[in-house]
């Protein structure tokens, strides 16, 4: 797999590229700002580019907006876009642009390389990762109208939990139930959110619960 690594702060940056190569994955290049990233990307054609949500010129929102003329420009390059702040804005014009190959992690809530591999696994085969703190924060945000407001406590449960990337073997173990129970609860989310797909056979379906979610949440 070939990463393109963008973000200004130096030793972060370097933590990043030593932790991607030290496990195989080749870093095609590095970039400070967004206009840097867009060039690398249409040089190399890597799988996957990781951005840090703000940069320089503004250090506003420069990795966002590289992101999606990314995904514009060349559909089959995955983005994951990392932040030290986690506004639950950018998750939601993130996913209000893309709906597959996308991420969107918290730095500070990486405990380990594992996390971040396995998020760059994902998107590279086109999943959806959403950082469950921003999920938390989306589903306590207010709002006029909320479609999860159609979901009962379990189901509204089962979403978070499926929302973080658990099966639902795992669901089932930490809501303390049955697995044909979770079973139940999902069908029953996906037909109230109307997102439709089977389970067991569409894995972002779990995610696509999610995003209709944030669609709905700019009320």
């Amino acid at each position: 797999m070939r990463v393109i690594v963008a973000e200004d702060v130096g030793l972060y940056r370097e933590m990043l590229v030593h932790t991607l190569t030290s496990n195989g994955i080749e870093v095609a290049g590095q970039a400070t700002t967004g206009d840097d990233v867009l060039a690398m990307v249409a040089a190399h054609l890597p799988d996957v580019a990781v951005l840090d949500i703000r940069m320089p010129p503004t250090f506003t929102d420069e990795g966002l907006r590289a992101a999606v003329r990314i995904r514009r420009q060349w559909p089959d390059v995955a983005v994951l876009l990392l932040s030290n702040y986690g506004e639950v804005e950018y998750a939601v014009e993130l996913v209000n642009e893309l709906t597959e190959s996308v991420g969107y992690l918290l730095k500070e809530r990486m405990a380990s390389a594992y996390e971040l591999l396995e998020a760059i696994d994902k998107v590279a085969h086109g999943g959806v990762v959403i950082d469950p703190e921003v999920v938390t924060r989306l589903i306590k945000r207010p709002r006029a109208e909320n479609p999860l407001h159609e979901l009962t406590a379990r189901e509204l449960e089962t979403l978070a939990l499926m929302a973080e990337g658990h099966s639902n073997a795992a669901i089932a173990r930490r809501m303390r139930i049955a697995v044909s129970t979770v079973e139940k609860y999902a069908s029953a989310v996906f037909g109230k959110l109307s997102v439709g797909g089977d389970l067991d056979r569409d894995d972002n379906v779990r995610v696509r619960a999610v995003l209709t979610y944030l669609r709905h949440g700019e009320g």
